[in-house]
Protein backbone atom coordinates (compact mmCIF):
# COMPACT_ATOMS: atom_id res chain seq x y z
CA UNK A 1 0.00 0.00 0.00
CA UNK A 2 1.29 3.44 -0.96
CA UNK A 3 0.80 6.41 1.37
CA UNK A 4 1.00 9.95 -0.01
CA UNK A 5 0.53 13.37 1.60
CA UNK A 6 -0.73 16.30 -0.45
CA UNK A 7 1.41 19.22 0.74
CA UNK A 8 -1.43 21.67 -0.02
CA UNK A 9 -2.78 20.58 3.34
CA UNK A 10 -0.13 22.79 4.98
CA UNK A 11 -1.53 25.84 3.20
CA UNK A 12 -5.02 24.98 4.46
CA UNK A 13 -3.74 24.59 8.02
CA UNK A 14 -2.03 27.98 7.96
CA UNK A 15 -4.98 29.83 6.40
CA UNK A 16 -7.54 28.29 8.75
CA UNK A 17 -5.27 29.05 11.71
CA UNK A 18 -4.85 32.69 10.68
CA UNK A 19 -8.63 33.06 10.28
CA UNK A 20 -9.38 31.42 13.67
CA UNK A 21 -11.18 28.47 12.05
CA UNK A 22 -8.57 25.84 12.81
CA UNK A 23 -10.71 24.08 15.44
CA UNK A 24 -13.67 23.38 13.18
CA UNK A 25 -11.27 22.46 10.36
CA UNK A 26 -9.60 19.82 12.56
CA UNK A 27 -13.00 18.47 13.61
CA UNK A 28 -14.11 18.16 10.00
CA UNK A 29 -10.80 16.53 9.06
CA UNK A 30 -11.23 13.97 11.85
CA UNK A 31 -14.74 13.06 10.68
CA UNK A 32 -13.50 12.93 7.08
CA UNK A 33 -11.06 10.25 8.18
CA UNK A 34 -13.93 8.27 9.75
CA UNK A 35 -15.90 8.79 6.52
CA UNK A 36 -13.06 7.29 4.49
CA UNK A 37 -12.75 4.38 6.90
CA UNK A 38 -16.31 3.55 5.87
CA UNK A 39 -15.12 3.27 2.26
CA UNK A 40 -12.17 1.17 3.37
CA UNK A 41 -14.28 -1.23 5.42
CA UNK A 42 -16.74 -1.75 2.57
CA UNK A 43 -13.86 -2.36 0.19
CA UNK A 44 -12.43 -5.03 2.49
CA UNK A 45 -15.88 -6.65 2.87
CA UNK A 46 -16.17 -6.83 -0.92
CA UNK A 47 -12.73 -8.40 -1.24
CA UNK A 48 -10.89 -5.39 -2.67
CA UNK A 49 -7.24 -4.77 -1.87
CA UNK A 50 -6.10 -1.34 -0.71
CA UNK A 51 -3.72 0.23 -3.21
CA UNK A 52 -3.13 3.83 -2.14
CA UNK A 53 -4.01 6.15 0.74
CA UNK A 54 -3.60 9.88 0.22
CA UNK A 55 -3.90 12.62 2.86
CA UNK A 56 -5.52 15.65 1.21
CA UNK A 57 -6.79 19.04 2.51
CA UNK A 58 -10.30 17.56 2.83
CA UNK A 59 -9.32 14.37 4.68
CA UNK A 60 -8.26 11.12 3.00
CA UNK A 61 -8.77 9.45 -0.33
CA UNK A 62 -8.52 5.70 -0.75
CA UNK A 63 -8.10 3.66 -3.90
CA UNK A 64 -8.34 -0.10 -4.33
CA UNK A 65 -6.78 -2.60 -6.71
CA UNK A 66 -9.18 -4.21 -9.12
CA UNK A 67 -9.65 -7.96 -8.88
CA UNK A 68 -8.99 -9.46 -12.31
CA UNK A 69 -11.88 -11.89 -11.90
CA UNK A 70 -14.32 -9.00 -11.46
CA UNK A 71 -13.40 -7.50 -14.82
CA UNK A 72 -14.75 -10.53 -16.65
CA UNK A 73 -18.09 -10.96 -14.85
CA UNK A 74 -20.67 -9.06 -16.90
CA UNK A 75 -23.87 -7.73 -15.36
CA UNK A 76 -26.11 -6.02 -17.94
CA UNK A 77 -23.81 -3.53 -19.69
CA UNK A 78 -21.48 -3.10 -16.75
CA UNK A 79 -19.57 -5.54 -14.56
CA UNK A 80 -19.26 -6.72 -11.01
CA UNK A 81 -16.43 -4.32 -10.33
CA UNK A 82 -18.67 -1.31 -11.04
CA UNK A 83 -21.22 -2.58 -8.54
CA UNK A 84 -18.50 -2.92 -5.94
CA UNK A 85 -17.29 0.62 -6.67
CA UNK A 86 -20.82 1.94 -6.18
CA UNK A 87 -21.18 0.16 -2.83
CA UNK A 88 -17.77 1.47 -1.72
CA UNK A 89 -18.74 5.03 -2.74
CA UNK A 90 -22.07 4.82 -0.87
CA UNK A 91 -20.43 3.52 2.33
CA UNK A 92 -18.74 6.83 3.21
CA UNK A 93 -21.89 9.00 3.09
CA UNK A 94 -23.77 6.32 5.04
CA UNK A 95 -21.16 6.55 7.80
CA UNK A 96 -21.49 10.35 7.93
CA UNK A 97 -25.30 10.12 7.99
CA UNK A 98 -25.18 7.52 10.76
CA UNK A 99 -22.85 9.66 12.87
CA UNK A 100 -25.06 12.73 12.43
CA UNK A 101 -28.09 10.73 13.61
CA UNK A 102 -26.19 9.19 16.55
CA UNK A 103 -25.02 12.60 17.75
CA UNK A 104 -28.62 13.80 17.84
CA UNK A 105 -29.10 11.53 20.86
CA UNK A 106 -25.61 11.24 22.34
CA UNK A 107 -23.13 13.90 23.41
CA UNK A 108 -19.75 13.42 21.68
CA UNK A 109 -16.49 13.48 23.65
CA UNK A 110 -14.25 16.58 23.52
CA UNK A 111 -16.41 18.46 20.99
CA UNK A 112 -19.89 19.95 21.05
CA UNK A 113 -22.93 18.11 19.73
CA UNK A 114 -23.60 20.98 17.33
CA UNK A 115 -20.11 20.79 15.79
CA UNK A 116 -20.32 17.00 15.46
CA UNK A 117 -23.70 17.08 13.70
CA UNK A 118 -22.74 20.07 11.54
CA UNK A 119 -19.45 18.46 10.45
CA UNK A 120 -21.01 15.15 9.44
CA UNK A 121 -23.92 16.74 7.57
CA UNK A 122 -21.45 19.00 5.75
CA UNK A 123 -19.27 16.00 4.80
CA UNK A 124 -22.36 14.07 3.70
CA UNK A 125 -23.70 16.83 1.44
CA UNK A 126 -20.26 17.71 0.10
CA UNK A 127 -19.50 14.14 -0.93
CA UNK A 128 -22.89 13.61 -2.59
CA UNK A 129 -22.23 16.44 -5.06
CA UNK A 130 -22.32 14.89 -8.58
CA UNK A 131 -18.72 15.86 -9.21
CA UNK A 132 -16.19 13.17 -10.07
CA UNK A 133 -14.22 11.88 -8.16
CA UNK A 134 -16.37 12.79 -5.14
CA UNK A 135 -18.66 10.01 -3.90
CA UNK A 136 -21.69 11.41 -5.72
CA UNK A 137 -19.73 11.49 -8.98
CA UNK A 138 -18.44 7.95 -8.45
CA UNK A 139 -21.94 6.63 -7.79
CA UNK A 140 -23.32 8.36 -10.88
CA UNK A 141 -20.42 7.17 -13.04
CA UNK A 142 -20.89 3.59 -11.87
CA UNK A 143 -24.59 3.67 -12.73
CA UNK A 144 -23.87 5.23 -16.13
CA UNK A 145 -21.16 2.66 -16.79
CA UNK A 146 -23.57 -0.20 -16.20
CA UNK A 147 -26.23 1.43 -18.37
CA UNK A 148 -24.20 2.84 -21.28
CA UNK A 149 -20.69 1.38 -21.02
CA UNK A 150 -17.40 2.88 -19.89
CA UNK A 151 -16.80 5.25 -22.80
CA UNK A 152 -20.19 6.96 -22.70
CA UNK A 153 -20.13 7.06 -18.91
CA UNK A 154 -16.85 8.98 -18.92
CA UNK A 155 -18.24 11.47 -21.44
CA UNK A 156 -21.45 12.11 -19.47
CA UNK A 157 -19.77 12.35 -16.06
CA UNK A 158 -17.22 14.81 -17.45
CA UNK A 159 -20.01 17.08 -18.71
CA UNK A 160 -21.98 16.75 -15.48
CA UNK A 161 -18.87 17.50 -13.39
CA UNK A 162 -18.03 20.65 -15.34
CA UNK A 163 -21.59 21.97 -15.21
CA UNK A 164 -21.74 21.17 -11.48
CA UNK A 165 -18.47 23.00 -10.90
CA UNK A 166 -19.70 26.12 -12.69
CA UNK A 167 -22.88 26.13 -10.58
CA UNK A 168 -20.85 25.60 -7.39
CA UNK A 169 -18.54 28.48 -8.32
CA UNK A 170 -21.47 30.85 -8.73
CA UNK A 171 -23.02 29.72 -5.46
CA UNK A 172 -19.65 29.88 -3.66
CA UNK A 173 -19.00 33.42 -4.92
CA UNK A 174 -22.34 34.56 -3.52
CA UNK A 175 -21.68 32.73 -0.23
CA UNK A 176 -18.19 34.25 0.15
CA UNK A 177 -19.61 37.72 -0.49
CA UNK A 178 -22.29 37.37 2.19
CA UNK A 179 -20.53 35.23 4.82
CA UNK A 180 -16.92 36.42 4.29
CA UNK A 181 -15.75 32.85 4.96
CA UNK A 182 -12.42 31.89 3.42
CA UNK A 183 -13.23 28.17 3.84
CA UNK A 184 -15.79 28.36 1.03
CA UNK A 185 -13.23 30.02 -1.24
CA UNK A 186 -10.53 27.44 -0.47
CA UNK A 187 -12.84 24.48 -1.03
CA UNK A 188 -13.96 25.92 -4.36
CA UNK A 189 -10.34 26.32 -5.50
CA UNK A 190 -9.54 22.78 -4.39
CA UNK A 191 -12.52 21.40 -6.34
CA UNK A 192 -11.45 23.33 -9.43
CA UNK A 193 -7.99 21.78 -9.18
CA UNK A 194 -9.57 18.33 -9.06
CA UNK A 195 -11.86 19.19 -11.98
CA UNK A 196 -8.95 20.42 -14.12
CA UNK A 197 -7.05 17.19 -13.44
CA UNK A 198 -10.06 15.08 -14.38
CA UNK A 199 -10.56 17.11 -17.56
CA UNK A 200 -6.97 16.36 -18.58
CA UNK A 201 -7.53 12.64 -17.99
CA UNK A 202 -10.76 12.79 -20.00
CA UNK A 203 -9.06 14.48 -22.97
CA UNK A 204 -6.30 11.85 -22.89
CA UNK A 205 -8.87 9.04 -22.87
CA UNK A 206 -10.84 10.68 -25.68
CA UNK A 207 -7.75 10.91 -27.87
CA UNK A 208 -7.02 7.25 -27.15
CA UNK A 209 -10.56 6.28 -28.19
CA UNK A 210 -10.23 8.36 -31.39
CA UNK A 211 -7.01 6.55 -32.28
CA UNK A 212 -8.64 3.17 -31.66
CA UNK A 213 -11.65 4.13 -33.79
CA UNK A 214 -9.38 5.03 -36.71
CA UNK A 215 -7.69 1.67 -36.48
Amino acid sequence: MKIRIDLKILIFFVLFYLTDQIEIYLIIMAFCVVHELGHMLMGFILGLKLERLTVIPCGLTISFKANVDDLNVKIKNGNLLELKKIFVAIAGPLVSLTLAIVYLYFEPIYISKQDAIYSNILILLFNLIPLYPLDGGRILKGILHMQYGNRQAKYIINKVSNITMIILTIMSSIAVYYFKNIAIFLICIFLWMITVQENKKFRTNRRMYEILDKN
